[in-house]
Parts: C-alpha cells; structure tokens; sequence
C-alpha cells in the first residue's frame, strides 16, 4: 500500500506527461506566438487531402469534409466551435465577445471577455506549443471537484446515512430479484472459486478506471485534435495556422473530443446529485461484521465479500482514504466511464463501402469489449450492483445527449481566463 501510495500518482503524472508531449503543437514555440510568426496561412488558403466519404452513425447520414467545411464556417458571421473558440480573426483584438446562452429552446446572448487579446503572453505561448496541458486542467478540473464533492459527503457523513444507504442497497436487490437478474452472489462466488483469476479481477477494479480514462483521453485528442492539426500543418509546409485550421477538420475533430470531455464532466455531475440525495452501499458493505441491527440478518445473508480492501486485496490510493465517500454506488461512474470509451469506439466514422454493415458490427463489438470487462469486475468484486452499472450506462447516455448544457458555464471561462491573462489554444 505504501508503495501504491507512489506508484499510482506517479502512473497518472507519467500519462499526463506522456500525452502533453505527444500531442504538441510543432509548429508553434515558446518564443512567439503562432498567431504572428511567420502569418498564419489563411484558412480560405489551407491545402488538404480530401478523405473518402464517411458513415455517420451519430446523425446518421454520410459525411464529407466538403460539407464539414461548409456547414463551420459561413463567411457572412464569425465562427465559433463548439467550445466556444473564435475562428474569425477580425475578432481576436476585441476585449470583448458574444457568448450565447442556450437551454433546450431558451436563447440568450451575453458580453464577455475575450482572452485571445493575451495570445502573446508567454504562458499563452505555452499552452499553444502544448495545448494538451488545458486538456490536463479540464481533466484535474473535472475529477477534483467530483471528489471534492464525494469528500464532503464523507466527512460529514451520519449514522443515518448509513442505515439509508444499507436500506437502498437492499431495495436494490429485491428490484433485481423481481427483474430476475439478481446474479451478483453467484457470480462472486464463481470467481471466488479461481483465486488467480480474482487476483486479476481486484487489480482491474482497483488500477484500470483512472488510468484507463486518462488514456482513453490522450488517444481521442490524438486522433481528432493533433493528428488532423499536423496533417493540415504538413500540406502547407509546416506554416503556423490558428483556430481557423479547425473548420477544415473532419467530423470525428476537435469537436468530438470536447463533446466526450463534456460528456464525462455532465456524467459526474449527475453522478453526484444522485449519490448526494439517494446513498447506495456497494454489495461488499452488506456483510459487515459490525453491522447488528435490523436489516443484519439479510443483509449478511447474500455473503458477498470485500476482496478488493481484505488483507489479500488489491486496493487503490483513490478509493480507501477518509475523504472517499463508501455510499456512492449508485450510479457506477466506473462502468459510466468504460461505456463512455466503448460508444466512442462504436460510432468511430467508417469510410463507406459495400461491407459497411459488417464492419460497423465489428467495431461496435470491440468497443463494448472495455465496458463489459469493468461491468464484471465490478459485480465480481462486489463494488456494484447490476442496476448500479445500468444507472451509469444511463448517466452517460444522458451526459452524450445533453453535454451541451455545460456550453453554458463559458461565460465564467472568459472571466477566469480574463483574471489569469491567459488565452486558451
């Protein structure tokens, strides 16, 4: 434990360092600002290969860079992406700009700062060359302040929480039961029965979910960010181009990625609001030894066992500290965030031929290989419930449809990145 306690922070400073070198900008330095080295070439001007047409499974229809092209960036207004970033440089001086706020039907423009008057601050110039290091904020961003929240409900938890929690984990069950899917026992007991295999099954619970995510998210920037970046950049010899270069990016961009950042911070958000007003215990908290009162004789009954946090276990930094909140089952961001991977590999765009189908069927099928590897180490480990998992497949669904929402809080972006005098890549 001792030695995990250095070896995991290190693992996930090592991605992180990993995946800010590997998809930096080469074309941009520290010492001057790719926005006026050399003069960007103007987007209208970019050279690029056009790509043979692609299946879009999201909208379903094909795809194009032609239409791409054409639907980002209508020369009568300004261009913006999807996270909000300008691509019209006429406004890149201005101190100000036009957010629109949007909730379902409801519109709403406001003024905010604009910080892409700090792009030749060195810092800016930093975040150019490696653009990746706001990927590593969002991310710190996103999982702090989620396990701020899960600490905050730790230390200030009652023995009444408990007793509500136990309660709707037992709820929980005779749920599964009538739906006569209630198969965790057994499925304990199966892999109880192959030691070695449950070995594995504790560290693939216990050392997948935060590096597996952090990975997940240095591969998708690579291909829809960097990797289209660079390829524009070597058509037209290396030049520095700004934003601009992203209206020429394919559908699986920039863009992309954002939604599938977006997508995890919506899915801990719910995550919280449900832990928050309706506390699970996980299946291996039901057998606690110390546990006599009324619910004791049931709830010991199903003999589920803690072999993740046992003396043979396999524990983690992140989850057996005093800040961790152990009533959180409900809803499984672990198997939340694998069946977020898995949809990403599954609507990967496909080029479009006669063996479409099979193909998509293929990639669909080893997209869902991650997920259902976490959903049975969850279960095995008695980490989660079945419905635990559904509650996060469903959190992410929700979080893909509606990430859009969050577009929302980038007036309060503007007015951070205004009081730190840096401009976002």
């Amino acid at each position: 434990m001792a030695l995990g306690a250095i070896l995991e922070p290190l693992v996930v400073v090592s991605l992180l360092t990993f995946g800010t070198i590997v998809n930096r900008n080469k074309s941009a330095t520290f010492s001057s600002s790719p926005y006026i080295s050399s003069r960007p070439v103007p987007w209208q001007h970019l050279k690029y290969d056009k790509d043979p047409e692609y299946d879009d499974v999201e909208s379903g229809r094909p795809s194009t860079d032609d239409e791409n092209a054409l639907l980002r960036s209508p020369a009568s207004e300004t261009s913006i992406d999807s996270d909000g970033t300008l691509t019209d440089e006429s406004n890149l001086n201005s101190p100000w700009r036009t957010r629109q706020l949007k909730v379902f039907k409801w519109e709403r423009e406001v003024i905010t700062p604009n910080a892409a008057i700090f792009k030749d601050r060195f810092l800016s110039r930093v975040l150019q060359r490696l653009p990746f290091l706001a990927e590593v904020w969002y991310w710190a961003l996103i999982y702090w302040v989620y396990q701020l929240g899960r600490a905050f409900t730790a230390v200030t938890l009652q023995e009444s929480t408990v007793d509500t929690a136990r309660e709707h984990a037992l709820q929980v069950i005779h749920l599964e039961q009538r739906l006569g899917m209630f198969i965790e026992p057994a499925v304990q007991r199966w892999f109880l029965q192959r030691p070695e295999l449950m070995r594995w099954t504790n560290k693939t619970y216990s050392f997948i979910h935060i590096p597996g995510t952090i990975l997940y998210l240095i591969i998708l920037y690579y291909v829809t960010t960097a990797r289209p970046r660079q390829k524009i950049q070597e058509e037209n010899g290396g030049r520095p181009i700004s934003g601009n270069w992203r209206r020429l990016a394919p559908r699986f961009g920039p863009d992309t990625f954002e939604k599938r950042r977006r997508t995890m911070a919506f899915c801990n958000l719910l995550a919280f609001i449900v832990f928050t007003f309706w506390p699970c215990m996980p299946p291996r908290l039901l057998s606690d030894p110390d546990y006599n009162g009324e619910f004791a004789k049931e709830a010991k009954s199903y003999g589920f066992v803690d072999t993740v946090h046992s003396a043979d276990g396999d524990s983690s930094v992140w989850t057996t500290n005093r800040f961790c909140n152990q009533y959180a089952a409900m809803p499984s961001l672990h198997f939340g965030y694998s069946f977020l991977v898995g949809l990403t590999i599954a609507t990967v765009p496909l080029r479009r031929s006669g063996k479409l189908g099979w193909k998509r069927l293929a990639i669909v099928a080893i997209g869902m290989i991650y997920p259902a590897v976490i959903l049975t180490a969850i279960v095995a480990t008695a980490n989660h419930f079945i419905l635990d998992a559904v509650a996060g497949a469903i959190a992410c669904l929700l979080a893909w449809k509606f990430n859009g929402l969050l577009l929302n809080l980038l007036p309060v972006e503007d007015y951070f990145l205004r009081a730190v005098r840096i401009a976002k890549p």
